[in-house]
């Protein structure tokens, strides 16, 4: 029976692709770099920011060079973090829906922690009331550490909880929490990269995702 919710954010909730892209292709531009497109900005997300920018700089570029480059990418990230950014279509509605039957419900995301709060409070604040992103001293996602906080921020245990997410970050998230995974292939990730990382199911639509999980909440 599920009772709580765990989301990703990027590609799960919120498509924020577009401003990944244009934020990273500033940073880029800044240091004379070639710039990214958006599917290759799709296939470099999901384990924060850093390893975005790691990938989309030239794989020569040295590690305090990547550190001025994501610098210039968080500070521009900052003042234009919504421009393309919208919730996936039907997510709200689905969000309602689940607070409405009482569901308890989170975010955990591999980006800052900062942009995270931002985002949360922008498009979610009255309906998901805990959120995390990335904190020192926690070990960012495939790692529990960030799922077994946010439970403890809900005052739930695992018990009846899943995780859901859009990328194999995000399953191999799941497995190491102990959770089930609710895939969702409207995100990020193509079914065929999900199923490859083992995704037992993909949901199409978060009217499908509904569907399934009041199924399994029903006693």
């Amino acid at each position: 029976m599920i009772k709580t919710l765990i989301f990703d954010l990027d590609g799960t909730l919120l498509n924020t692709l577009a401003d990944l892209r244009d934020c990273t292709n500033f940073a880029l531009k800044k240091f004379g770099f070639p710039c990214r497109n958006t599917e290759e900005i799709r296939h470099f997300v999901g384990n924060g920011l850093r390893m975005l920018i790691r990938r989309a700089v030239p794989p020569e570029t040295d590690e305090a060079t990547v550190d001025c480059v994501l610098a210039e990418m968080k500070a521009y990230y900052r003042a234009h973090y919504h421009d393309g950014t919208t919730p996936y279509e039907g997510v709200l509605p689905f969000l309602k829906k689940m607070k409405k039957r009482g569901f308890r419900m989170a975010i955990v995301s591999n980006k800052a922690d900062p942009m995270v709060q931002l985002l949360r409070t922008l498009y979610f604040d009255d309906l998901i009331p805990v959120a995390l992103g990335e904190l020192d001293g926690v070990a960012r996602k495939p790692a529990p550490d960030m799922v077994e906080l946010a439970l403890r921020r809900l005052g739930c245990t695992a018990d009846y909880a899943v995780y859901i997410g859009d990328s194999e970050v995000d399953i191999e998230t799941a497995k190491n929490a102990g959770l089930p995974c609710l895939s969702v292939g409207w995100g990020f990730r193509s079914e065929d990269c999900l199923r490859a990382a083992g995704a037992v199911r993909v949901f199409h639509t978060p009217e499908e995702l509904c569907e399934a999980v009041l199924c399994e909440a029903c006693p």
